[in-house]
């Protein structure tokens, strides 16, 4: 689960992080109110929303009066701001964080991630703050300092010195370091997250620091122990086919392309993607119905996809381990007759009753195109797709 920037801070500041003063607004009004509260010289107004990339994109900018603030924040609320990690339809901004100036000496990155292949989690550091970490480790991998944490042991001061001293600060600011990257770990651990980002972290021009923007992510797996971050959770951020899966345990997720696919089980789901696009097709979605799939559950898998306006084919991808193809092909043949889907059909069945499942397919009378191998559904996919579009 992701939060916003202004939650991402407040958090921060409980665990004694740095953080600049800010006021949350809904309205221009609002905003130059926050902005006469916070008396500063300089005051960022910034949009919220889970993306990054907003300055680009015009949704963070600089005031320096409260009326300035207030023309400021009309300007950026109501706007749909496009960034790479919205996609092109973008995100309405409903809300903007008003905060007081910083002056910036330096800009740094810093974040803490659990590293799976490590089994520890992983301090990621690096001189080029303000720039997303994929593009610095892709252009410039030598400026990205990893330092791992033994989960047993916890953070110790030589991590922060490690660090500190790898990014250029001196003995006075290693020492700052130690403390708020005591404070990010405590977060991190505490409320069960899986990354804590402060990007850009500033060297102000006092030789201070500060985090400048806060990005938490959490464990949805967790949230049942954290009510209060479960809280935090802003249903208008989300794809409403998200949230409409969720509620029937169905796990999706939206994609660009337009083949849409329905698989039970995480792994399978995320195969089928891969060979959807070796095959030279765009999966639409990830949908995994689960290892309980039955006949409700495919039809209302079907609705999912098909609310996407781009799918022109859809692929069935089932292993019957626990479920048994037969169902799952009553189910497909009942969603298609009652749903009258238009796009064609690949469905491969392999596993428990998979032949009584083909048998029910070839008598439904349905446009729907059998598969033996995984690599000869994406093939028919795909090629569905072609025709279809």
């Amino acid at each position: 689960m992701n939060v916003h920037e202004y939650q991402a801070k407040a958090l921060l500041r409980e665990f004694g992080v740095a953080v600049p003063q800010g006021r949350l607004a809904t309205t221009p009004a609002e905003a130059e109110e926050a902005a006469r509260a916070l008396g500063a010289k300089v005051l960022v107004v910034k949009a919220q929303v889970h993306a990054g990339g907003r300055g680009k994109a015009g949704g963070i900018k600089l005031a320096k009066s409260p009326s300035e603030a207030k023309q400021v924040a009309s300007e950026i609320l109501g706007m749909t701001l496009r960034s790479p990690q919205t996609g092109p339809e973008g995100k309405v901004v409903r809300k903007v964080y008003v905060e007081e100036g910083s002056a910036i000496a330096n800009e740094l990155y810093l974040a803490i991630v659990l590293d799976r292949a490590a089994e520890e989690f992983a301090i990621i550091a690096s001189t080029e703050g303000g720039m997303e970490i994929e593009v610095v480790a892709e252009r410039s991998p030598e400026k990205i300092i990893t330092v791992h944490v033994d989960p047993n042991l916890g953070i110790q001061g030589y991590h922060a010195r490690r660090v500190g001293f790898g990014l250029g600060l001196t003995a006075d600011q290693v020492k700052q370091l130690d403390a708020f990257l005591g404070g990010l770990y405590r977060l991190f651990v505490a409320k069960d997250a899986s990354l804590a980002e402060i990007n850009p972290l500033v060297v102000t021009e006092a030789g201070d620091l500060v985090a400048l923007d806060g990005k938490l992510n959490f464990d949805d797996n967790a949230l049942y122990r954290h009510p209060e971050i479960a809280a935090l959770h802003d249903p208008e951020e989300e794809d409403p086919r998200e949230l409409e899966a969720k509620k029937i345990d169905l796990a999706y997720v939206g994609l660009d392309g337009d083949i849409g696919c329905m698989v039970n089980g995480a792994g399978l789901a995320m195969a089928t993607l891969d060979m959807i696009q070796v095959c030279g097709g765009s999966p639409a979605n990830f949908l995994d119905a689960g290892g309980g799939a039955d006949k409700e559950k495919v039809k209302e898998a079907f609705k999912l996809i098909l609310r996407d306006p781009n799918v022109k084919a859809i692929l069935v991808n089932i292993f019957g381990g626990i479920v048994r193809c037969d169902l799952i092909a009553e189910g497909v043949v009942a969603a298609a007759d009652e749903l009258l889907v238009k796009v064609p059909l690949v469905v491969r069945l392999q596993g428990t009753n998979a032949a009584e499942g083909r048998a029910i397919l070839a008598k439904s009378g349905l446009n729907i195109t059998p598969a033996e191998t995984l690599g000869e559904a994406g093939e028919k996919a795909v090629a569905a797709a072609r025709a279809a579009a």
